[in-house]
């Protein structure tokens, strides 16, 4: 294995365990069930934008997922809406 292909692969295991030990469990199980179906597939550009969603506390995070609040526009990316409209 590449060093390059290596450190993304650290990357992705980090990521993962840091988007399914949130805090809060709903967060868990949304953030955590997404990375563990999807991060296999995630370029460098993607990990950018999970480990930026990743950074966003999870009240809002909460309050997005079940739609008491609308995502503001910055920070409704395509992967945030894609994680929020997906079901654990």
């Amino acid at each position: 294995m590449t060093e390059a292909a290596e450190d993304i692969e650290t990357r992705r295991k980090r990521l993962l365990w840091r988007a399914s030990h949130r805090g809060i469990k709903e967060m868990d199980l949304i953030l955590g069930g997404f990375a563990r179906a999807h991060i296999g597939g995630l370029d460098a550009a993607r990990l950018d934008q999970l480990e930026a969603i990743i950074a966003i506390p999870d009240q809002e995070l909460l309050s997005w997922a079940t739609k008491l609040v609308t995502v503001p526009a910055d920070h409704a990316s395509p992967l945030l809406l894609e994680i929020l409209d997906r079901r654990p």
